[in-house]
């Protein structure tokens, strides 16, 4: 499995209150959520993302509530991974569980930048970034986190196996 993307840049702290604020919690449709997702820290987010983009921060990212609204709208709006030098617990926990990708790399978080080309391959864990020719390791997933990413999340991952 491999992802391909512009970056989008975010600092320390991203909490879940600016990832998707919390006036837009009142819906559960995935492409509302998106229309608003990061609106509090970047307005002009969901104008500049496209399916296959990847968010890049620092530390604790996902950090505050532990809404599920935060990786869904960022899955929704085309994003197809985040890396952090470190995620918030449970926003690592219901990213996976939502099946999108998030990997730690604290070489690829403070070397990478907005606008740079990224390419990752979950596989092995490597983050190429072509705009600057350079690689970062971060741990691939093992074997369950995968299964469950690429079956789209925990429940769809449950329910396929039940059949």
């Amino acid at each position: 499995m491999k992802a391909k993307g512009t970056v989008h840049k975010y600092g320390n702290n991203v909490d879940t209150d600016v990832i998707i604020p919390a006036r837009y919690l009142n819906t559960q449709s995935h492409e509302e959520l998106a229309s608003h997702c990061m609106e509090d820290i970047d307005k002009d987010f969901v104008k500049k993302v496209s399916k296959g983009d990847i968010i890049v921060a620092g530390d604790n990212f996902g950090c505050g509530s532990s809404r599920e609204h935060a990786p869904i709208a960022i899955k929704a709006s085309g994003i197809s991974c985040v890396i952090a030098n470190t995620f918030a617990r449970i926003f690592y926990r219901n990213s996976i569980n939502i099946g999108l990708p998030i990997l730690e790399c604290k070489d690829a978080s403070d070397s990478i930048d907005a606008g740079d080309t990224v390419e990752i391959d979950f596989d092995s864990g490597l983050i190429t970034n072509i705009t600057k020719n350079e690689s970062y390791q971060a741990l691939p997933f093992p074997e369950f986190i995968k299964e469950i990413i690429d079956k789209g999340g925990l429940l769809k991952s449950i329910t396929e196996e039940g059949k």
